[in-house]
């Protein structure tokens, strides 16, 4: 089953007609639609959208994510001091918790991004920052910034395709051990950061023996050092402030880091895994052209419908098409590219992949439940050969 094979408008709305709903488009219609003269311009036109943004980047910018790291040292600090009023404990919380989304997904995923070095400002530099997260800020960078952006949604090279843990696509080989993916994917949402530190340790190669324990003793130090600075502040020393308040912080500051596991795990699989969003076979991609990597971005992503408030508590991941395609522009842009992107996804009749919140997450839950189990056409033709040989019998 190859890339486009895997397209589909279950769940998912498209600017592209297809034959029927919910029915898979083939490859030779998909990659068919585009020339290669069509496809070099399809990549001129995205890189004439970022040139033009990277250079009108300027004081609104930098104003912009200032004002949200400033917005984010304010819910932290109030989170902190509410929590010496017990009565306020849910306000300390979700105070807290505003502080934990905004620092993760508007502030650190798109610092790191380099989307403000140009600023110059070593607080916003993606080689100085360090975020709120058990996953050291250069893992992450490497893992996230490097393998997945480079190699978006290619099987056997973008590990994000199910973080090593979860069945996402039918061409992952099925085995009696993906029955447990919906159980999976709790757990992964629910202890999302931590799983997100583990992601370079590639335990499922470990346990396949294609990776020795030796092979990641470069990382070791970098996660423990980063495990305990995290552990320590929230569940040390700041509950140790409180003084005998101490188990209430310890709570509170558990429930945030488990309401920002949640909202980030959610936000990220909507956009990388609902209906619609194609994978790529590493052969597909070989000598692949500007206007190649392009269009992968694009069919290998999907957006979330939604206003200014939620597209800010998403670091405008609800954007993740935009992002795919422009990952080192200010996040803030991508509700103003949006709408170019998807008047040329009109013109040149691509498929661009939105919708709401709920919708998406349906879209996704079903996906996690289907690829836990096996595969029927795949059963239905390894069964065939001996059924035609009974019949003839």
């Amino acid at each position: 089953m190859t890339a486009t094979q895997h397209i589909t408008t279950e769940t998912a709305e498209t600017t592209a007609t297809t034959d029927a709903p919910g029915a898979p488009e083939s490859t030779a219609t998909i990659f068919g639609r585009l020339t290669p003269e069509q496809l070099e311009s399809f990549g001129e036109e995205m890189d004439a959208i970022r040139q033009r943004v990277l250079a009108d980047l300027g004081e609104a910018d930098a104003t912009y994510i200032r004002n949200v790291v400033k917005a984010q040292r304010a819910f932290e600090t109030a989170g902190r001091a509410l929590f010496y009023l017990p009565p306020a404990w849910p306000l300390a919380v979700a105070s807290l918790s505003v502080s934990k989304i905004l620092d993760n997904m508007e502030i650190g995923h798109n610092v790191m991004h380099g989307q403000y070095d140009w600023m110059g400002d070593p607080g916003l530099s993606s080689r100085m920052y360090e975020w709120d997260n058990v996953c050291p800020s250069e893992q992450w960078k490497y893992s996230h910034n490097y393998i997945h952006h480079t190699y978006t949604n290619i099987l056997g090279k973008d590990r994000d395709i199910g973080y090593g843990v979860l069945r996402m696509d039918e061409d992952q080989p099925w085995h009696p051990y993906y029955l447990g993916n919906p159980l999976y994917a709790f757990l992964l949402m629910v202890f999302f950061e931590w799983g997100v530190a583990m992601h370079d340790l590639e335990v499922e190669n470990l346990v396949a023996g294609k990776r020795k324990i030796e092979d990641n003793k470069a990382l070791h130090a970098g996660i423990m050092r980063k495990v305990r600075r995290q552990a320590v502040k929230d569940y040390l020393l700041f509950p140790a402030l409180t003084g005998p308040l101490f188990p209430l912080t310890f709570a509170g500051n558990a429930t945030a880091n488990l309401v920002r596991n949640v909202w980030a795990f959610n936000i990220i699989f909507c956009g990388h895994f609902p209906a619609g969003v194609a994978t790529f076979s590493q052969e597909e991609c070989e000598d692949e052209s500007r206007g190649q990597w392009y269009f992968r971005q694009l069919l290998g992503s999907a957006n979330i419908t939604g206003g200014k408030l939620f597209h800010l508590m998403t670091g405008n991941l609800s954007h993740q098409i935009e992002h795919h395609l422009f990952p080192d522009l200010p996040a803030r842009r991508y509700p103003q590219v949006a709408e170019e992107v998807r008047e040329i996804c009109e013109r040149y009749e691509l498929p661009y992949n939105t919708g709401p919140l709920g919708k998406q997450l349906f879209s996704v839950a079903k996906k996690i439940c289907r690829f836990a189990l096996p595969d029927r056409k795949r059963e239905d033709a390894a069964a065939a050969p001996e059924s035609e040989t009974t019949l003839a019998a």
